[in-house]
């Protein structure tokens, strides 16, 4: 455990304008507590305070990481510090039971202290850099369907003339077309301002499409500068590289491949009983980082030879599509971890055929 290698531990509850903090010893005893404001002056007091009440080896136990105790982690990783997030702490299960910012800070350093496997924050710089140009792009499509949606509910019940006048069309045509349409004085009300809406949903989904292309257009860069050799590799384009990146951070953030399958929700879950031993399928983790091996996984199996002969060795002894394909995502994710963890040593040619034979063989 954690209690056993540090001198104590500090553990911040963040928001957005304040920081409580407390410092507590390896056994759970609260030794001081303060608050500051968070900016970089409050910064500087909470590390003055940490340097004070727990001068030898600490840790710092952070709520929110990567939203109000973002700027706190980064600040104190640049000054060295060991720092490690925690979930929202548990509170008492009793009938009112206490709550406070300072009590928060306590219990987030004593689960920091009590847990055997440590979460790491994620990076900022590069990583956090894909992060909001991937999640800023989501928006647009996301926003971009939405407009789609109520361009489709517009034109059902449009007047017959401007039916008839869209009917036929494929759904980019019928975008185009209700970009442009232009008023029509001499119809009626309806027909005017249904017109008006037309134009208004066809003249977003162009602008969210364009916008979304253009953030697109970002992600091979920024994927480079990080790990390059994700793009070699069959299957991934910039979208799934940015997504793994993302998720995975830094080198050292997992502790071993099984724990970041774990975390991809790729890792299967014993499901045995009596006579009957099977896995089932894990549906916690980073959803998003598994949507993108399940993208790179259809990938492979329509295109690469080698990736399907290995589905059908699997079927071949027994298991079902579903449970090969799982097979075959739990490898890839495997090919994935020893790639980003050796990102670190000398660069050399990745040749992507021999790194999916020796994926498939393994």
């Amino acid at each position: 455990m954690l209690a056993e290698q540090v001198d104590g531990a500090i553990g911040v509850d963040t928001h957005r304008d304040t920081l409580a903090a407390a410092a507590v010893s390896p056994i759970g005893a609260v030794l001081a507590s303060t608050g500051s404001p968070a900016n970089a002056r409050g910064y500087q007091q909470l590390l003055d305070f940490a340097q004070q009440h727990v001068p030898g080896r600490r840790c710092w136990a952070l709520e929110g990481t990567g939203s109000y105790g973002a700027g706190l982690a980064a600040f104190l990783d640049a000054a060295g510090e060991s720092v490690i997030e925690v979930c929202r702490p548990k509170r008492p299960a009793i009938r009112g039971g206490r709550k406070t910012d300072m009590l928060d800070a306590v219990r987030a350093a004593r689960e920091a202290l009590a847990t055997e496997h440590l979460i790491h924050p994620r990076r900022c710089g590069e990583r956090e850099a894909l992060r909001v140009v991937l999640a800023t792009r989501q928006s647009a499509v996301l926003a971009s369907t939405a407009a789609i949606n109520l361009l489709k509910a517009l034109i059902i019940s449009a007047p017959d003339e401007l039916r008839v006048e869209l009917r036929g069309m494929k759904s980019k045509d019928q975008v185009a077309h209700c970009a442009k349409l232009r008023d029509r004085p001499p119809q009626s009300i309806e027909h005017r301002m249904t017109v008006r809406a037309l134009r208004s949903a066809g003249q977003r989904i162009e602008a969210l499409c364009s916008e979304a292309k253009a953030l697109e257009l970002e992600l091979p860069a920024l994927v480079r500068t990080v790990a390059p050799e994700l793009l070699v590799l069959q299957g991934i384009g910039p979208i799934s590289a940015a997504q793994i990146l993302i998720s995975w951070s830094h080198s050292g953030r997992f502790r071993s491949e099984a724990a970041f399958a774990a975390f991809a929700g790729v890792a299967p879950i014993p499901a045995s009983s009596g006579l009957t031993n099977r896995h089932r399928i894990n549906h916690s983790g980073d959803r998003q980082l598994n949507r993108a091996l399940h993208t790179i996984t259809l990938i492979r199996i329509r295109l690469d030879p080698i990736t399907r002969a290995y589905v059908a060795r699997r079927i071949s002894e027994g298991k079902t599509a579903r449970d090969a394909q799982r097979c075959l995502k739990r490898a890839i994710c495997r090919q994935l971890f020893k790639l980003l963890e050796r990102g670190d040593q000398p660069t050399r040619q990745i040749n992507a055929d021999d790194l999916l034979t020796r994926l498939i063989e393994a």
